[in-house]
């Protein structure tokens, strides 16, 4: 069997409403048989928010270990609205579109700041699927 040319690392959440759009999201980029994927609750928001700092190295240490024996070049992170895991970040607030809107972006923000530091010649694509199945990138 030839052996597949990788290109990305797909980090996405585990809702299962959310994972033929994922599919089809990456079959349009024509990215099939060519990622790595890690699927873990809330994607972004639980490699970044302190609610679940243990599964921070998980992911580091997976993406290391993607870039190593793939040769990946890009890391997708595909988040979404209406995320279980930013619910569980917002804690005890009360729990509103803003509030989300929010958690989205810091996880962005800070998964963006990670790889920079981490793995500075990965780029990094960000996106988040609306409730309506659209994706927006970021």
């Amino acid at each position: 069997m030839k052996k597949p040319k990788f290109k990305a690392m797909v980090l996405s959440c585990m809702d299962p409403r959310f994972q033929h759009i994922v599919y089809n999201h990456l079959k349009k980029k024509k990215l099939t048989g060519k990622y790595s994927a890690f699927t873990i609750a809330g994607a972004a928001v639980g490699v970044t928010h302190n609610k679940f700092k243990k599964w921070h190295k998980t992911f580091y240490d997976n993406l290391g270990t993607s870039i190593q024996l793939h040769k990946i070049e890009k890391l997708i992170v595909i988040n979404h609205n209406d995320c279980g895991a930013a619910k569980i970040a917002n804690g005890n607030k009360e729990f509103s579109l803003v509030n989300e809107k929010k958690i989205h972006k810091e996880s962005f923000s800070k998964i963006k700041k990670q790889i920079k530091k981490r793995f500075p010649k990965l780029k990094v694509e960000l996106n988040l699927i609306s409730l309506d199945s659209k994706i927006t990138k970021i």
